[in-house]
């Protein structure tokens, strides 16, 4: 059995991880993503985490994201049995915008 190794990152490293091109997930579900979301981020809402571990490289880590850090901490959690290298964001969208950072509103493909 694998040790899990899901770490939370504070603000700032999401914002260096970006800036270094690793995948945003936003994990929560779609009206609120489309209410305001990181610009980038890639819209997979809890429920479909699992079904969509395929779908992201497992080669490289992603950082997820939510609206305040529980569920990005439990879909990192189910990509890390899944093999990745995920990361949560410690306070989540909520504080991101508290912090005065821009969102992107409307539904994208990230």
């Amino acid at each position: 059995m694998r040790l899990m190794s899901v770490s939370e990152i504070p603000q700032d490293e999401l914002v260096a991880a970006m800036a270094d091109g690793t995948p945003v997930i936003d994990v929560r579900e779609p009206d609120e993503y489309a209410a305001g979301h990181v610009a980038g981020a890639r819209n997979i809402p809890l429920g479909t985490v699992e079904a969509c571990t395929g779908e992201l490289d497992a080669t490289a880590p992603v950082v997820v994201i939510c609206q305040a850090g529980g569920r990005s901490m439990k879909a990192a959690e189910i990509m890390d049995r899944a093999g990745l290298d995920a990361r949560s964001v410690a306070g989540g969208t909520g504080e991101w915008i508290k912090n005065g950072r821009a969102v992107v509103t409307g539904i994208d493909a990230g």
